[in-house]
């Protein structure tokens, strides 16, 4: 049988031989998805019965309704109207093209004997394609798709999380939901190469036409789902802790935090296995080691009663997991391959009050696996904690995971200044590839003696500008923010393991900590920015770490621009990725910015010098941006209720929406929630406020706003109590 009797579909000859892939008779089915995608499936036939396409738990549903054509033979072109895409396959060579009002978008040409296809790049950079692997462009490259620490480059690159979405600039992207396999980039005609035991079919990849950027990440979104929102607090900073001998070792350090007044919101704990001492244990144990936790719930008491979150390390063990952690576990046949049983392995450490965790390992997992255990520690603490959102920062991952909520970082890095400047596209990669909760071992975790205060610093800078905002590292002590001016190294954990510690020469810098305060401070002042672009990720799938391309796709400069990027919409962020430096070379976009620090006016479509001294990462906000910031506080929430800062940064017109909730719970979606919609006309010099529909005020007796307009100080304040408002300037 040819072609179905489908509307919008020019027949083949119902005589023409049947199509088959690597010997096997195949259907070809061609389903709309939406006005810009179009699924394209190719299945193996089996006595006239297709087969089924298998999920890994990527996709949010296994059909978009019903296709628009199938195809068991070919012996001339077929036309196939998708929406408003046209679908066009040839026979010889097999070829499916995707266009958009006459423009074709993507080209797939397969081959017959191996399942492999060939796919057009196009004159723009290609992004996404996961955490790691070479950077920043993907194309020029070939991409083995391996999964972990031996993926691509560890020592600077991270770990690799390969996730199969390609953004092409030149006005395209690309799922490959099946077969999983191998991509080769270095020619304009790229391949797609099949490594799946079970052969190459199915073969099932959405085509994305399209070159408007949030498009492109909404379609994605469509696919594999939107972010979920974390707690609050996980977007504070979280300080990482490793051996540890005795309970003075973590309660002095939680308490200089608080005597220092240096912001910190949570505390993280490794398991023994890793270092001699940890907080459990074994490696993998969940039972405390009585030498530094000797009463857990006592201590976990302490810990909250200073405003400190935990959060402990978990290690698998296990190369599977599969199943739900509703499943229930038959204790007499435990096995720690299903989720219901190893969840429970959780549950009386989290009784305890323990507030997240840190799954580390899982390099072996499948990509199934990996989503079911992402998922366990979304929908586990739910079980005891129904209404508080959970924390778990994992190491790896796959498509889908932003379901979940799921922080994830790069890995057991070197701390290396070419580790540093990686990293800067590792994250607009991994942001691109719906990976919106990332972030790095600031520091590096593998000591070097390219370790010292400065490239600590440098780091601590970038990294209070990563949703995840951790500092991490073997000789653990110089990850503390005070840690370089004590003179001592602390537990040296580099002897018998690769790595080099810093020269003790290097442990009397002054400098350090007060620099460490200013991010601190500045994170905790920009929380209402940063958590307003959480809940932006989670309505339209658009990532917090965005390239310049997301906003400026049509400046080839920005494009191209791996060593800086966006921080939400309106902030542009510029680390310094050199030793030594006195200046950094900052490319501005089209437009008019703002130096956030001398808040002096620069034109865009150009690159400028901006000199640096050791406390200064350049920032930039465009105009017309309206900025919401908060006071500074040790810990998120610390000022209930605090005076709403709005900053205006003009020039041309300007809107933002400013979203807020309780932090913790999943109220929000019940209606417990702000949205406060922020307009500046920049003739009038008005600000109009308004409040978003389905959001009311929070705040008993209304929200106190103070407004203020670069450059200068003079203010205006106001109480916004859900009535249309306007500040005149």
């Amino acid at each position: 049988m040819g072609a179905g009797a489908l509307l919008g579909v020019r027949l083949p000859d119902l005589a023409a031989a049947p199509l088959t892939i690597a010997g096997e008779p195949v259907e070809i089915v061609i389903t709309p998805v939406s006005a810009h995608t179009v699924r394209v499936t190719v299945v193996g036939v089996d006595h006239g019965r297709a087969a089924p396409v298998s999920g890994d738990g990527s996709l949010v549903r296994d059909s978009w309704g019903p296709p628009a054509a199938r195809f068991t033979s070919l012996d001339r072109a077929a036309h196939v109207t998708a929406g408003p895409l046209t679908v066009t396959l040839t026979p010889d060579p097999l070829t499916i093209e995707v266009a958009r009002g006459g423009r074709a978008a993507q080209r797939l040409v397969i081959d017959r004997d191996t399942g492999a296809f060939t796919f057009q790049t196009g004159d723009g950079p290609v992004y996404g394609m996961g955490e790691g692997g070479a950077q920043f462009d993907r194309r020029g490259h070939a991409d083995p798709m391996v999964s972990g620490s031996d993926g691509y480059e560890l020592r600077t690159h991270g770990s690799r999380v390969p996730i199969p979405w390609l953004i092409g600039t030149a006005g395209w992207a690309m799922y490959v939901h099946r077969p999983y396999g191998t991509f080769d980039l270095t020619s304009s005609d790229a391949r797609f190469g099949p490594r799946d035991a079970r052969g190459p079919l199915p073969l099932d990849v959405f085509v994305v036409a399209s070159s408007e950027p949030r498009v492109v990440m909404a379609e994605y979104a469509l696919l594999t789902g939107h972010p979920e929102m974390p707690p609050r607090w996980a977007f504070g900073y979280q300080q990482s802790h490793r051996t540890i001998t005795k309970p003075e070792d973590i309660l002095g350090v939680a308490r200089t935090f608080r005597e220092k007044k240096l912001p910190c919101d949570t505390l993280i704990y490794l398991g023994t296995g890793f270092v001699s001492s940890g907080w459990n244990t074994a490696n993998g144990s969940f039972q405390f080691n009585a030498a530094v936790f000797p009463d857990p719930a006592a201590m976990l008491r302490e810990f909250h009663d200073l405003h400190f979150r935990v959060v402990l390390h978990a290690v698998i063990l296990t190369d599977t997991l599969s199943g739900t952690v509703r499943d229930g576990c038959d204790l007499a046949r435990y096995d720690a391959s299903r989720a219901g049983c190893y969840w429970d392995a959780h549950r009386a450490d989290f009784a305890l009050g323990v507030d997240g965790w840190w799954p580390d390992e899982g390099d072996s997992l499948d990509p199934a696996s990996r989503l079911t255990r992402i998922r366990m520690y979304w929908e586990g603490p739910q079980i005891d904690r129904p209404n508080q959102r959970p924390y778990a920062l994992h190491r790896n991952g796959y498509a889908g995971m932003q379901r979940y909520a799921p922080f994830l970082w790069s890995g057991d890095v070197f701390s290396t200044w070419e580790t540093l400047r990686t990293h800067v596209a590792i994250a607009i990669n991994a942001g691109l590839t719906g990976i919106p909760y990332w972030g790095t071992d600031t520091g590096g975790f593998v000591p070097t003696k390219e370790l010292t205060g400065e490239l600590f610093v440098r780091w601590f800078q970038f990294s209070a500008f990563c949703p995840l905002f951790r500092s991490h590292g073997r000789t653990w002590h110089l990850r503390l923010p005070w840690g370089w001016n004590t003179g001592e190294l602390g537990p040296n954990e580099v002897s018998g393991h690769y790595g080099a510690n810093p020269d003790p020469s290097a442990l009397h810098d002054a400098r350090v900590e007060p620099i460490c305060r200013t991010y601190l401070e500045l994170r905790s002042r920009l929380m209402p920015y940063l958590y307003s672009a959480v809940r932006e990720a989670h309505d339209t799938g658009l990532p917090i770490v965005r390239a310049l391309w997301m906003h400026h796709p049509d400046d080839p400069a920005a494009v191209s621009r791996s060593d800086e990027y966006l921080w939400g919409g309106d902030m542009l962020v510029a680390p310094v990725l050199d030793a030594a430096a006195t200046s950094r070379g900052v490319y501005l976009p089209r437009g008019d910015w703002y130096d956030y620090w001398t808040e002096e006016r620069a034109s865009g479509g150009r690159e400028i010098d901006r000199a640096v001294d050791l406390a200064t990462l350049p920032l930039y906000v465009r105009a017309g941006a309206v900025i919401p910031m908060g006071p500074v506080e040790q810990y998120t929430d610390e000022v209930a209720h605090a005076p709403l800062t709005l900053v205006v940064y003009p020039g041309t017109d300007g809107r933002c929406t400013v979203y807020e909730d309780d932090g913790e719970t999943f109220e929000y979606r019940r209606g417990g929630w702000m949205g406060l919609e922020v307009e500046w006309r920049d003739a009038q010099r008005t600000l109009s406020l308004r409040l978003a529909r389905g959001s009311r005020v929070l705040a008993q007796g209304g929200r106190r706003i103070v407004v203020r307009v670069v450059p200068g100080h003079a203010t205006r304040e106001v109480l916004f109590e859900g009535r249309p408002t306007v500040v005149r300037f």
